[in-house]
């Protein structure tokens, strides 16, 4: 495994981030301790998960999950940088939520970490992230609230996700402000077929000194060789959700097709070289894999040793060209 810095901290975690989002609703408490177990064999130390997670009734089922493994002992949580969410209502139906149970008031923020901590089993969290924008609270409230719990002990740096640019500087103008540390990562839907964020997400993150955790790096199954496990019949994730959306549009269908051909003829998987491209941008710390099993897990690990080349490269801009800077991208 290799590591990086999380940002401009003195955080060290692997370029792989083992998200924890179907553990639970599809992978069963046993299979998921043995993926935790094998990823951190395999030198991944950290670990994504939220509160909502486990999903409906079952909110918070999967941080329970994390909890029971971290019990084991055997310094699985001393060797585990720990990230989890809130912003969401943590009832188990999809009605209205009390006021003040979700969004990120400082009431909320105290709530949602006390509860997490229980169902975690632990006395703290590495990166306590909002997992989205709330346009209602303002950034000098949030910050109160995150100041006080990181001089309790319970959260060590603060992070976002799905939030746009001019959020991320604002957030850390704010902070300044306050003499706190602000945002230390974004974590953003960033893949080959899916660049926008390099527009204005990625360059604020790149001036504020955070690291991009991206999500969906195969982009729902898209870029995990769709269109070839669709003619061998086998079950694929693409049969529904994103990709299979994306996969109606024949012009995308022509593009991924491209995408197959390109990488076959070079002898790459096509879901090991959409992680390895994600660790080709500088500013990416280290994208989000969501294995279902050991094997899924094993097929990701091989990103990080692959090393794409320059004609590879060259035929993936070609094939899933970016938008370009912000503001020519939209302005010229």
């Amino acid at each position: 495994m290799k590591y990086t810095q999380l940002g401009h901290t003195g955080l060290k975690v692997s370029r792989l981030v083992l998200g924890t989002m179907n553990f639970g609703p599809q992978t069963d408490e046993a299979d998921s301790h043995a993926i935790m177990d094998a990823a951190l064999g395999a030198g991944i130390n950290f670990f994504d998960t939220a509160n909502v997670y486990g999903w409906g009734a079952n909110k918070g089922r999967t941080e329970e999950i994390i909890g029971s493994w971290f019990a084991k002992g055997g310094d699985r949580r001393d060797k585990t940088v720990l990230a989890t969410k809130m912003y969401a209502n943590m009832a188990p139906s999809d009605d209205a939520p009390w006021p003040n149970h979700d969004l990120l008031s400082a009431v909320n923020i105290r709530r949602s970490v006390e509860a997490s901590l229980r169902r975690l089993g632990t006395d703290y969290i590495d990166v306590y992230q909002f997992h989205h924008v709330d346009r209602a609270t303002p950034w000098e409230e949030i910050w109160q609230a995150v100041d006080v719990l990181v001089q309790q002990g319970k959260i060590l740096y603060v992070g976002s996700s799905n939030h746009a640019g001019w959020h991320i500087a604002k957030a850390n103008e704010a902070a300044r402000r306050r003499g706190s540390l602000g945002l230390v990562s974004e974590q953003c839907l960033y893949n080959l077929a899916e660049r926008r964020a390099e527009m204005e997400v990625i360059p604020a993150a790149h001036d504020y000194g955070l690291g991009v955790i991206p999500w969906s790096p195969l982009h729902g199954g898209l870029l995990g060789g769709a269109l070839r496990k669709e003619r061998e019949g086998g079950a694929s994730r693409t049969s529904s959700g994103r990709a299979a959306e994306e996969l109606a549009n024949p012009a995308v269908r022509k593009q991924v097709q491209a995408y197959e051909d390109l990488l076959a003829k070079h002898g790459i998987e096509p879901g090991e070289a959409a992680l390895a491209w994600l660790l080709t941008r500088p500013e990416v710390t280290g994208p989000i894999i969501g294995p279902r099993t050991t094997e899924q897990l094993e097929s990701a690990l091989r990103a990080v040793e692959l090393e794409l080349g320059d004609e590879v490269l060259a035929g993936l801009d070609e094939i899933f060209p970016g938008p370009g800077p912000s503001p020519e991208a939209f302005a010229w």
